[in-house]
């Protein structure tokens, strides 16, 4: 080893020696969760007892958890959105026993309009230990790689899209922390926080790249694989603007970016002219650009999402990246950190039963008028539940819709997995079809036929003969006809094994068998852009629907033809 490698190794161990303790507590706190939740439960309400909302469902009269569930319901965000905007207005004291609003996180809009998640020093403070416990054990569990100190790229958003009447800038909550790190911390990412602000997707993935391909990059993250997907698709089809940008120390005229970002840009820039050279003759070599070529495997990881709707974008990163470890960056959203994975290959974490008390509904309840609720001691392994968070900035008991399944234990604490959202289901003749059981049927189904899918959604198609399911796949992955109809079967076959009562339909004939339907390449693209500028969402975090259930949605498509 380096004398400047030890030195740096050292200095890591002295500046994360807080976090390793502090993840030491953790692992202790999840041998005994009931304890550990009530106490946090009877924080949050006493913290937050003199505010508006917790005057008006009274908090200073709860003693017990049963107690809790009596005074405040079971909820939707359209609950506490009057108090929200209350708190946007300048009446902190609404929701929020915090007198300073830092930003209002802005969540990604894939299934509705966007909302407003007050972050508060409580949040950050949560916020900033899951993040730092999850990158400790991400670090040592791969000490051979060399991944420590060593630039990563790391794709935000705008943290400051507006402001309320009250001055509280509304934006998204990555770009927000990268923007208020310490100086130190910031040197270790590559790309520039002000890169969020650029609104123009090819515009802002060319800038991300022009400030990282010059960096002895170790780490790839991003909330939504199909961000990393884009960006290796980016890098090889810019990769003579950006040799030629790396060897000159400029940043393209053509690019969408305003004037005075622009400007902030370039002064960070710098001339690399011999690793200009060395990426021309990669380029050269391969007959192309991708991050592996760049980036060689056996020094990088890939943190990202990998649960609920990811498999389509998780099985092109090979292509581009190689084959390096990914590790999910856990339950993660706008509204707090549920979950803390602590192993690759996996979605599955460990409940963060620090940062939030967590009750669940049992995945078959959630429609019934008194559902079972349970706490975080009481799930049982391999069972699917709704998670409802309840926080110290103004969320109680909060249907967020998120299905979990439970994988298994840390301690005594569950360790679970985002399945997807819950009101993503179609209905047909009784089958009550999931987006998780699509995601795990098409994965199973795509891996027996060897059926390409780039994207895809699973739609209902009403017929009065018969009515059935389609799968919405783009014409060059239905080049292959023969392998289309195989994966159609393995398809139908594996949704009967993933839901019992979409077998029982089948046989029966209640139900016809699955049919493709193959719309123009590009098709999927447009129609995600186009959902996003409706609601107003972040790309980054938005998750392209893998089940649409309704039954008109055919009917909005360019079919080209159907195979079955």
């Amino acid at each position: 080893m380096s004398l400047k490698r030890f030195l740096l190794v050292r200095f890591g161990r002295l500046v994360t020696y807080p976090v390793r303790r502090t993840l030491r507590q953790f692992e202790a706190a999840c041998q005994h969760p009931e304890a550990v939740q009530t106490a946090l439960l009877q924080h949050i309400l006493r913290k937050q007892a003199d505010t508006g909302f917790g005057r008006d469902h009274h908090f200073r009269d709860i003693r017990t958890v049963a107690d809790y569930r009596r005074h405040v319901p079971v909820a939707p965000y359209e609950a506490v959105a009057p108090y929200i905007e209350r708190v946007a207005n300048g009446d902190t004291n609404a929701l929020l026993a915090d007198r300073r609003v830092r930003l209002f996180a802005l969540t990604s809009g894939t299934t509705a309009s966007r909302k407003l998640i007050p972050v508060t020093d409580d949040y950050l403070a949560a916020y900033k230990r899951g993040w730092n416990m999850w990158g400790v054990k991400m670090y040592r569990d791969h000490r051979g790689r060399k991944i420590a100190l060593r630039p990563i790229v790391q794709l935000g958003g705008d943290p400051e899209e507006y402001q309320t009447p009250a001055g509280i800038p509304c934006g998204n909550l990555s770009g927000y922390t990268a923007m208020v790190q310490r100086r130190l911390i910031r040197r270790m990412y590559a790309v520039p926080y002000e890169t969020g602000k650029i609104k123009d997707a090819r515009s802002r993935y060319y800038v991300a790249l022009r400030f990282s391909v010059g960096r002895n990059v170790s780490q790839f993250l991003a909330a939504n694989p199909s961000t990393l997907v884009q960006l290796a698709r980016t890098l090889d089809a810019e990769k003579e603007s950006l040799i030629r940008d790396l060897a000159g120390g400029t940043l393209r005229a053509d690019l969408d970016i305003p004037g005075d970002l622009r400007a902030a840009l370039a002064r960070r820039l710098r001339r690399d002219p011999a690793r200009a050279r060395e990426l021309a003759a990669l380029a050269e070599k391969h007959g192309r650009l991708y991050p592996m070529d760049v980036w060689p495997t056996e020094g990088t990881i890939i943190n990202t999402w990998t649960g609920g709707s990811m498999g389509p974008y998780l099985r092109q990163l090979p292509r581009y990246y190689g084959d390096p470890p990914v590790r999910d960056l856990g339950l993660l959203a706008s509204e707090g950190r549920m979950t803390i994975p602590f192993a690759n290959g996996t979605a599955s974490g460990v409940l963060d039963i620090w940062s939030h008390y967590f009750e669940f509904i049992p995945e078959g309840e959630i429609d019934s008028p008194q559902p079972t609720v349970l706490g975080a001691h009481e799930l049982i392994e391999g069972r699917s539940y709704y998670i409802l968070p309840t926080t110290l900035y103004g969320l109680y008991r909060y249907h967020i819709s998120d299905l979990v399944r439970v994988t298994g234990f840390y301690g005594r604490t569950p360790e679970v997995e985002f399945l997807g959202k819950g009101h993503r289901f179609a209905n047909l003749t009784g089958e009550k079809l999931s987006e998780y059981h699509v995601t795990r049927a098409a994965d199973a189904a795509a891996a027996r036929s060897g059926q390409p899918l780039t994207a895809y959604t699973v739609v209902p198609v009403w017929d009065d003969a018969r009515p059935y399911y389609a799968v919405f796949v783009e014409e060059p992955d239905a080049a292959d006809e023969a392998r289309l109809r195989r994966f159609l079967g393995e398809l139908d076959r594996a949704l009967g094994e993933e839901n019992v009562e979409y077998a029982a339909k089948r046989e029966g004939g209640r139900l016809g068998p699955v049919r493709a339907a193959v719309i123009p390449a590009g098709a999927w693209a447009a129609w995600d852009r186009a959902r996003l500028a409706s609601t107003g969402g972040s790309p980054e975090q938005y998750k392209h629907p893998c089940l649409v259930g309704d039954l008109s949605f055919r009917d909005t498509m360019t079919v080209l033809r159907e195979v079955g």
